[in-house]
């Protein structure tokens, strides 16, 4: 199983590397309720570090499902595919998806998948508290004189 590169860290951010996402069938990880293992999944809440969501790589072989619908109670995910394409389902509606698509499904949505495509889908999840998003706003940037050392 390949392990999740650092590549810096400071007081105020931390860098990884996860390679190529060709390379993201080389992840795996034992699911914590079904005991099973993942082939082409990756969970960065920790590498990362994050307090306020958790980002998830995923993949999906072609002509494949996802073996299981789900839901959350109290967080939402959004759903961002990179490549390949199929279909998305929530509760009884089912639409297509493609290399672009965004879905985002509330708490209590049953949500699964399936790629119909013939290259491996890959998608990144981020999900996160519902509501907890208290103000969207560009005001809360401040932009600050820094000289760029990559110059």
């Amino acid at each position: 199983m390949k392990e999740i590169q650092k590549i810096s860290e400071g007081n105020f951010y931390t860098a990884i590397d996860l390679g190529s996402l060709s390379e993201l069938f080389d992840y795996s990880l034992i699911h914590p309720v079904s005991k099973r293992t993942i082939e082409g999944k990756v969970f960065l809440k920790e590498a990362t570090k994050s307090t306020g969501t958790e980002i998830s790589f995923n993949s999906i072989p072609p002509r494949t499902e996802v073996p299981y619908f789900h839901l959350h109670r109290k967080n939402e995910e959004t759903y961002i595919i990179l490549r390949g394409a199929g279909y998305f389902q929530v509760d009884d509606d089912c639409f297509s998806i493609s290399e672009g698509s965004v879905v985002r499904v509330a708490p209590g949505g049953k949500r699964g998948l399936v790629n119909t495509s013939d290259e491996t889908m890959i998608y990144l999840v981020v999900q996160s508290k519902e509501n907890s998003l208290e103000e969207y706003t560009t005001v809360d940037g401040e932009r600050i004189p820094v000289e760029p050392k990559w110059r």
